[in-house]
C-alpha cells in the first residue's frame, strides 16, 4: 500500500485573515475548496507545487468557536533556498518575529495568525514555500516508528538524536523528494502531550480507499471512522498517540 502524505489540516478562527496570510506571505493559491453548511475547507499550496506535493487544508467552522493549540502537534515546515533571506522578507512584510535564523542556524520559525508554528528550512528542491514536512510529538519512539512502518509501510529516512530529544523522519518507499515527510519528535523526559483542537489531521492518499482501509484493519489500525460511515469518500484512523489520520483515494 503506497500512502502519499496528501495534506495536513489545521483549524482557523478567521478564514479571510488566514487566507491573506498564506496567500500574501507564502504566495499560496487555492487548490480546492469545499463550502458546506457549517464549515469551509480550503486547500492551499504553491501554484507550481509537485504533483505529489502536499497541501495545507484550512478548516473554518461557521460557529465562531475558538481553539486550543495543545502540544501534541508541532509545526509544518516550508522550503526555501535561503532561510535568512526568506525570514527577512517575512519580517519586512510585517510578520511577527518569532525564532530568527540567528538563533537557529539553518532554520527559523514564524507563526500564522492563529499561532500554528511554521518552520522555514533550506532545500535545493521543491517549489518555494512548498511543505517539506509536518512534525508531531510522540510519547514512545519505538511505538511510533513501528506504527508508521507496519501500518503504512513507511521508511525511516532520517534522524537527529540530541541530548534531550530525537527527531525521526518517515516517508513512503520511493517517495519523490518533493513529497511531504512526517517528522516524529520524541523527548526523553517521558512527558505526555495534549493534542488540543487547533490541528486537525494528517491525510494519506491511497490508490483504492476500500483496499487501503482493509489493509489497515488487517494491520490492527484503529477503526475510528470507516469508509461507510463517511459515505465511502474517505475514512479516519488514529496513531498510537491519538493523532487523526485521514485516508483518501487518489
Amino acid at each position: 500500500m503506497h500512502a502519499t502524505l496528501d495534506h495536513v489540516m489545521m483549524r482557523v478562527e478567521d478564514l479571510e485573515e488566514s487566507l491573506e496570510f498564506y496567500q500574501d506571505h507564502l504566495g499560496y493559491v487555492e487548490h480546492g475548496r469545499w463550502d458546506a453548511d457549517t464549515f469551509t475547507n480550503v486547500h492551499l499550496g504553491p501554484e507550481d507545487k509537485h504533483e505529489d506535493g502536499a497541501t495545507l487544508e484550512l478548516t473554518y467552522n461557521h460557529d465562531d468557536r475558538s481553539y486550543e493549540m495543545g502540544d501534541g502537534w508541532g509545526h509544518i515546515a516550508v522550503r526555501v533556498e535561503d532561510v535568512k533571506e526568506a525570514y527577512d522578507e517575512l519580517m519586512d512584510a510585517g510578520v511577527e518575529d518569532y525564532r530568527p535564523p540567528e538563533e537557529n542556524p539553518g532554520y527559523a520559525f514564524v507563526k500564522d495568525p492563529d499561532g500554528h508554528e511554521i518552520e522555514i528550512v533550506e532545500r535545493d528542491f521543491g517549489a518555494r514555500w512548498s511543505i517539506d514536512h509536518t512534525m508531531i510529538r510522540v510519547e514512545d519512539a519505538d511505538a511510533a516508528l513501528g506504527y508508521w512502518t507496519r501500518k503504512f509501510e513507511y521508511e525511516h529516512t532520517g534522524r537527529w538524536e540530541a541530548d534531550t530529544f530525537a527527531n525521526y523522519f518517515m516517508t513512503p518507499e520511493d517517495a519523490a523528494r518533493e513529497e511531504m515527510a512526517l517528522e516524529l519528535t520524541y523527548n526523553y523526559d517521558g512527558r505526555s502531550y495534549d493534542l488540543g483542537d487547533a490541528w486537525g489531521h494528517l491525510a494519506v492518499r491511497v490508490d483504492d480507499l476500500q483496499d487501503g482501509w482493509e489493509s489497515l484493519m488487517e494491520r490492527e489500525a484503529e477503526d475510528y471512522r470507516d469508509p461507510e460511515s463517511c459515505d465511502n469518500r474517505y475514512a479516519f484512523t488514529k496513531d498510537q498517540d491519538g493523532h487523526e489520520i485521514e485516508v483518501i483515494e487518489r
